[in-house]
């Protein structure tokens, strides 16, 4: 059976999620989101503009390299700078940054947990984060009210709730009085956002709640099924091994995916280090997933190089260098004339060699950061191209 996605351009101010087609055999699927910016399908990578900025890329680099959705920025970051009354001028973060397509904002919540980590600087109580502004020194207290305040004025189409980050060498009682926390915080944030569900511009805004509870698989059922049931928007798997440790992530999906319904998006935050994490996590039923790693990773040396192939009817990430990464530092590159992968379509790969790229990193080019960049988020979004095409097919 085949089936047509939903192309047309047509803005509507609605959050809508339609299952389009699940793959026979895992639990692989793609799903039409409808936001007020625009259509999106799954599975999706959305690159990560932190500070209202993917780093070293124009929304027109986005655009090119296939991202239907990006990360757009986080409260906390935006509420240091610019401000959340400059952001208001512009008429929200779309207007802001240049991106007229769907966007997702971050609650604040993991920088909250991660500055926390030095109680000079920030404190977690009951009531939220109390953090110093990192150039004035104001105290700025981040709850679960004023994180979906802020969120409405940045106006994403995309909002997540407040909640309570934990570390994997925490122990269960520490853990389950966070997850505690975090519940209690959704209920908060939910109950404020479904007064006005819109931005502060009038367009639609979905609420994700965030599923905490460390690698404690009681304790990880346990907030899937809270949060599944309050029915938000979409569900999304928080913590610190999400993402970073692939291993635990995929046992907690392996806990947690039975629970989680089939109507909403699914959202594993931080996935993406490399593309192979990518293939894995859709098929444990994820849609959508964010990361940081790639642009860092190539403003290192460290670009994606491999081919997708079927295997065991799934894909998978091939290549000749660990986790699928080249890096440019290494000598061997300094002559080779190939592209660094030969089967991307990225500007970068039709124009460049490695050679080319490798003497533009060792010389420290503005132009190196721009062009790996771009390399490395069209990887991605060409896995996700592939894996929409394989499921529909299969």
């Amino acid at each position: 059976m085949h089936f047509k996605y939903q192309n047309k351009m047509d803005k509507e101010n609605i959050f809508k999620t339609e299952l389009i087609g699940t793959h026979k055999s895992n639990k692989a699927r793609v799903l039409q989101v409808t936001t007020p910016h625009g259509i999106f399908h799954t599975p999706s990578f959305m690159p990560v503009g932190t500070r209202a900025a993917v780093n070293c890329m124009t929304t027109t680099n986005l655009e090119e390299s296939g991202a239907q959705i990006i990360l757009g920025g986080n409260t906390y970051h935006m509420l240091c700078a610019p401000g959340l009354e400059t952001i208001k001028l512009a008429g929200g973060m779309h207007k802001f940054m240049a991106w007229n397509k769907p966007m997702l904002i971050d609650s604040g919540g993991f920088q909250i947990f991660s500055l926390s980590k030095n109680s000079k600087i920030c404190k977690i109580d009951e009531t939220g984060g109390k953090f110093k502004h990192p150039n004035t020194g104001q105290v700025i207290h981040l709850t679960p009210e004023s994180s979906i305040i802020a969120q409405k004025i940045m106006g994403a189409d995309i909002v997540m709730a407040f909640d309570q980050c934990t570390a994997d060498t925490e122990d269960k009682d520490f853990v389950n009085k966070a997850m505690t926390r975090t519940h209690r915080w959704l209920k908060q944030s939910l109950n404020l956002h479904l007064q006005n569900p819109n931005s502060e511009y009038g367009l639609k805004q979905a609420f994700f709640g965030i599923i905490q509870g460390g690698f404690y698989e009681e304790l990880r059922k346990e907030s899937a099924e809270f949060i599944v049931s309050l029915n938000t928007d979409g569900i999304a798997i928080g913590g610190e091994s999400i993402g970073f440790d692939m291993d635990k992530t995929m046992q907690i999906l392996q806990w947690i995916e039975p629970i989680l319904p089939s109507n909403k998006v699914r959202y594993t935050m931080g996935v993406g280090l490399t593309p192979q994490n990518l293939l894995d996590v859709v098929q444990m039923g994820v849609d959508i997933f964010d990361c940081v790693a790639p642009t860092r990773n190539a403003r290192h040396g460290s670009l994606y190089s491999g081919e997708i192939k079927k295997v065991n009817n799934w894909l998978k990430f091939e290549s000749e260098f660990p986790n699928g990464k080249m890096n440019l530092n290494n000598a061997s590159h300094a002559n080779d004339m190939r592209p660094i992968m030969e089967t991307c379509q990225c500007y970068t790969c039709k124009n460049f060699s490695r050679a080319y790229m490798r003497y533009l990193l060792k010389s420290e080019s503005l132009l190196y950061y721009n062009l790996a960049s771009i390399h490395n988020i069209q990887v991605m979004q060409d896995v996700c191209k592939k894996m929409r095409q394989f499921i529909i097919e299969n």
